[in-house]
């Protein structure tokens, strides 16, 4: 970068950091931390949780990973990778039926109840792994607009915008990033239909709509595969979950309806950047589409995707912070019956150890698509156990076989691909992505419904009720009726 390409991109960063800091609120109260409640108490605004949604999952790896897509495989590309953003409505009905039926008021509390505390810590534990791939990759996406993997520049801008992130949510907690990410959200869709606008129009109209090949081996086979992921992806990522218990039950399901079809529409929409690269015949061996394009276009152009990728990763690492702070503080010592008093001084504490650790892979360089497709395969369990429950009486056999064999394929298939390769659907370049996730959630779904039906059965001999069905249609019916008088009342108090 020469001195005023400097100026601009690293004033922009220190500028982006004090506006972050300045808007998001001082939150004191604990409801404030961890619900994003406001300073009366009240449940955060659907709107601005939908915005939260919205821009939480656009991440920065992800856009960049789309772009990637549609420079390898056209829009068929965009498009499969876009398909993780329907896991989204399928999640919040998930929640929407663990909360009504179940009176689930967390998922790691519901799994503590219903599965054992050995669940709830495996399920914890799949959760760290997840917040911490979200760490390196989001910083690592920021730093490439700085300099080249490993340099200085890369470094020092990723560490300087993990530093600005955990500052402002050490600040505000869970209502600081809801207010921030409402920001990062209009900058986002402003500056991406500025792009577009730019980008779009140098091929024809109909060349991004027909870009591509829809076979197997043209990325078809990531489609599928990233279809069978989200059965299972969106469980995994408390970012997402912990939005899911912030207001109430009906309103929810529509905030994760509307941002999930949001997010795909946006998904695919960023992705003909890299169908441009793929209509072009631009390569970006050793970068990235997103950075090789708007190279192309002149320094404003790059300007604006740098932008874009900091107001992305930022919506993601301050959701990624806060989900930490919460698993950390409450959840874990939730399992085990204990209510910390320093739940905010404990938050803070494991905020500031995973922006440490967290980056060490961004240093290292290492390739951020993985953290997509690894954690995806690794957690293919979760879909059963949360989808299933009560449809099937749940076991703790059940969870542990269906949570292990996912696991135990997604750690196998990034040490020793190779060695899976017997289980490959197709010869498409993810041809084992599709082979091991569609085997292993056969295998995963029957690990858990098997022992769930077998001991219906045995409870049918001994006549033992299914109590594990939860709430009937009566009960939910009386109950929607006791909330619906206290809202009331509630409403003529005030």
């Amino acid at each position: 970068m020469d001195l005023s390409t400097g100026i601009l991109f690293w004033g922009f960063l220190i500028v982006y950091g004090i506006v972050m800091y300045v808007i998001s609120p001082k939150t004191v109260s604990v409801g404030g931390v961890f619900r994003g409640e406001d300073r009366q108490g009240r449940d955060a605004n659907p709107w601005m949780i939908t915005a939260s949604i919205f821009i939480a999952w656009i991440f920065a790896k992800s856009v960049t990973n789309a772009a990637n897509m549609g420079a390898s495989f056209g829009i068929v590309g965009g498009i499969g990778y876009a398909v993780y953003w329907l896991c989204i409505p399928l999640t919040g009905w998930a929640l929407y039926r663990l909360r009504r039926k179940f009176g689930a008021t967390s998922l790691v509390s519901f799994l503590t109840e219903h599965y054992g505390v050995a669940a709830a810590f495996c399920f914890s534990a799949a959760i760290l792994v997840r917040l911490f791939n979200e760490v390196w990759s989001n910083t690592s996406v920021v730093g490439a607009y700085y300099g080249d993997s490993g340099t200085a520049p890369f470094v020092i801008a990723a560490l300087l915008f993990t530093v600005i992130t955990v500052a402002y949510c050490c600040r505000g907690g869970m209502r600081g990033s809801l207010i921030t990410d409402v920001v990062q959200a209009v900058l986002f869709a402003v500056l991406l239909i500025g792009v577009l606008m730019v980008v779009v129009p140098m091929n024809p109209i109909g060349d991004y709509a027909t870009s591509g090949v829809w076979s197997l081996e043209g990325g078809v086979d990531f489609i599928i595969g990233a279809g069978l992921q989200c059965l299972s992806y969106g469980f995994h990522d408390a970012v997402l979950t912990d939005r899911g218990f912030l207001c109430e039950e009906k309103k929810m399901l529509k905030c994760f309806t509307v941002a999930g079809l949001l997010g795909f529409v946006a998904i695919v929409l960023f992705s003909l950047i890299g169908v441009h690269a793929y209509l072009n015949g631009i390569s970006y061996a050793g970068s990235s589409a997103p950075v090789v394009v708007a190279q192309s276009l002149g320094i404003m152009a790059f300007f604006a995707m740098a932008v874009i990728m900091i107001s992305t990763a930022g919506s993601t690492l301050d959701s990624t912070f806060t989900a930490l702070g919460k698993l950390t503080a409450r959840d874990l010592p939730g399992i085990l019956g204990h209510e910390p008093q320093n739940v905010r001084v404990i938050g803070i504490v494991f905020m500031l150890l995973f922006a440490v650790i967290g980056n060490l892979p961004m240093i290292m360089g290492a390739d951020i698509i993985a953290a997509t497709t690894i954690s995806g395969t690794m957690i293919m369990g979760l879909g059963p156990v949360f989808l299933m429950h009560g449809v099937v009486k749940p076991t703790k056999i059940g969870f542990m076989l269906a949570f292990w064999i996912g696991m135990i394929l997604g750690v196998w298939d990034t040490v020793a691909p190779a060695t899976l390769a017997f289980m490959n659907v197709g010869t498409g370049s993810y041809a084992n992505f599709l082979g091991v996730n569609l085997w292993g959630a056969i295998a995963c779904w029957a690990a858990y419904i098997i022992p769930g039906l077998i001991g219906q059965v045995r409870d049918a001999k001994r006549g033992i009720p299914c109590d594990w069905k939860g709430l009937s249609k009566d009960e939910l019916a009386a109950r929607d009726a006791e909330m619906a008088r206290l809202a009331e009342a509630d409403q003529a108090s005030r």
